[in-house]
This record gives C-alpha cells, sequence and structure tokens, in this order.
C-alpha cells in the first residue's frame, strides 16, 4: 500500500531534487518516503501514553487511599505509626516526583540507577529504554494522580461514609462500594486529561534513546536537513491523537452519567411523601391523579342530575 503512495509521490514530483523543492513539495516526499517511521514512532507514543497512565492511575488509586485512611484515638498504637509511615513515604514520592521534570527523572533513573547500584553490587542494574520508558511516565503519572484522587476522595459528602457505618460496612466496604465509583466518576475528566498529557510528554524520552514520534521527527530531520517541515508533519500527528482521544474520553464522560431523567422503581410507601417517586405521566391508564379526577367529575354530573330530576318534580 505504501509502495503505491510513493509511487504517486514520485510521479508528482518528478526528478526535482529535495533542495530544490518547495515547502510543501517537501512536506510530500517526506510523507511518502518516512511516513512509516513517523507512523512507526505515534504508534508507540500512543502504547506508551495509554499503558502508562493507567499503571499511574492505579499507582495513584493507591497512594491516594492510604492517605484518607481515617485514624482516631481508638486505633492501636500500631496501627496510627504505620499509617503515619506511609503517609510520610507517599509524601516524598508526590513531592519528588511532581517537583522535578519528566526529563530529569528519565536519565536519573535510566542512567543513575546502574551507577548507584553499580557502587555496592557485582551486577548493576541496567534496563532497556522500552521498559524504563514504561516506568518513568508511569511513576510521574502516579504522582499527579495520587493527588487527584485524594481530593475525589476528599469531595464525597461525609454523610455518605458515616451512613455506610451505621448500616455496618467496614472502611474497606465502603470505600469499594460507596465512595470509590463516585470518586471514579468525578476525577475522570482528569484522567483524560493526563492521558493527553502523557501524549504530548513522551517526547522527552528521546534522552534515553526510545524510538517514539519526536525521536523519529530528529531522525528524519537530521537525514534531510529539513527540521522545519517534518516538524510540520509531527505536530499534525500529534494534534490528530489528541483530539481523537479527546473526544473518546467526552463520548465515555457522558456514558457514565446516565439517563438525565428516570422513574424510581421501589415498593416504600413512604416514597411518594419524601419526593422520590415521580408519577404517571398525565393522561396515561397509571395516571391515579387522572383516575381521581374523572370520578371526581363523574359524581358531580350525577349529582347535578339528580339536582336538575328534582327540579323538575
Amino acid at each position: 500500500m505504501w509502495t503505491g503512495i510513493q509511487n504517486l509521490i514520485t510521479q508528482h514530483l518528478g526528478e526535482i531534487s529535495f533542495g530544490a523543492m518547495g515547502f510543501w513539495d517537501k512536506i510530500l516526499f517526506l510523507i511518502g518516503y518516512y511516513g512509516p517511521s513517523y507512523l512507526e514512532g505515534a504508534w508507540k507514543t500512543f502504547i506508551i501514553a495509554l499503558v502508562s497512565t493507567v499503571i499511574g492511575c492505579l499507582i495513584g488509586l493507591g497512594v491516594g487511599i492510604i492517605q484518607t485512611i481515617p485514624l482516631s484515638k481508638k486505633d492501636s498504637r500500631t496501627k496510627r505509626i504505620t499509617v503515619k509511615l506511609l503517609r510520610a513515604l507517599m509524601l516524598i514520592y508526590v513531592e519528588v516526583f511532581r517537583g522535578t521534570p519528566m526529563m530529569i527523572q528519565a536519565v536519573f533513573i535510566y542512567y543513575g540507577i546502574p551507577l548507584m547500584t553499580g557502587a555496592f553490587m557485582a551486577n548493576p542494574i541496567y534496563m532497556d529504554p522500552w521498559p524504563a520508558a514504561f516506568l518513568i511516565v508511569s511513576i510521574n503519572t502516579g504522582a499527579y494522580m495520587a493527588e487527584t484522587v485524594r481530593g475525589g476522595i476528599l469531595s464525597i459528602d461525609p454523610g455518605q461514609t458515616e451512613g455506610a457505618k451505621a448500616i455496618g460496612m467496614t472502611h474497606v466496604q465502603t470505600m469499594l462500594f460507596v465512595i470509590l465509583p463516585q470518586t471514579m466518576r468525578n476525577i475522570m475528566p482528569q484522567i483524560g486529561n493526563n492521558l493527553i498529557i502523557n501524549v504530548k510528554d513522551t517526547c522527552v524520552l528521546q534522552v534515553i534513546s526510545v524510538a517514539e514520534l519526536f525521536f523519529k521527527h530528529n531522525s528524519v530531520a537530521g537525514a534531510r536537513y529539513s527540521f522545519f517541515e517534518s516538524a510540520v508533519i509531527t505536530m499534525a500527528i500529534y494534534l490528530a491523537m489528541t483530539l481523537i482521544l479527546s473526544r473518546i474520553l467526552r463520548w465515555m464522560e457522558k456514558r457514565m452519567e446516565g439517563a438525565d431523567s428516570y422513574d424510581l422503581a421501589t415498593t416504600d410507601t413512604l416514597a411518594h411523601t419524601t419526593g422520590m417517586y415521580n408519577y404517571p405521566r398525565r393522561g396515561s391508564n397509571f395516571d391515579e391523579r387522572n383516575i381521581e379526577q374523572e370520578a371526581a367529575e363523574s359524581l358531580s354530573r350525577e349529582g347535578k342530575r339528580e339536582g336538575g330530576e328534582t327540579d323538575e318534580d
């Protein structure tokens, strides 16, 4: 397929040299001859961003839950010390990875770990660029998601937690079945925002030789000395990916919202008095108000008819 595209572009451009081409002709040439390379880089960028965002959300979810574990004077000393120690470690993790650039984190993890482990180990720990890329983006995303999850949990009305405890639910059950489902719905826009940010921020991984989209751009630009033309193509690919992801995420948010109105299915006789019940459509066979009105009108007509007969007598 791509060979056919290259042939069409070659026929359009003719035998003219690359240096003598105009701006748009250079872009066509780069698309024709380096298109597969751009697409490969875009695919790697998308995979790194998607997988790392999912892993980062799981990390952030765990850190956020730990940060919001309630403590009271009734808890054992061991529990209080353990939770406070975990909170301190989580706070250090969040502050370090939110307060430093991802590029520096990539250099530190990819190049620094072998140096530090080599000081006290016979066989230093080396990482390939591909797994290192997932690790770097995941822990960076997890630091941001931790604060997002913590804020989402704290935004839920405390009355819901109290109500769950009143019916005998444990803290774990309350988090799993009451708090976290609402939290995930509330933080869904931020999860999508982090995914889009990761699509763009993966360009820093070129410092550890990950062949993502920006790495491919530099390779093509260096081979043809066409930095601006290659940048235009790269920018268009980034924009296309972020726009598509934005539309998909908005569709998912709308799906999670549910219907705008609904009828509560209940057998509770108090539902009518608490405002939790939606009456059937007026005039339908199930409309009790309509039936009562018709009965009242029928009695009124009978009363008038009887009154008229009495006047005649």
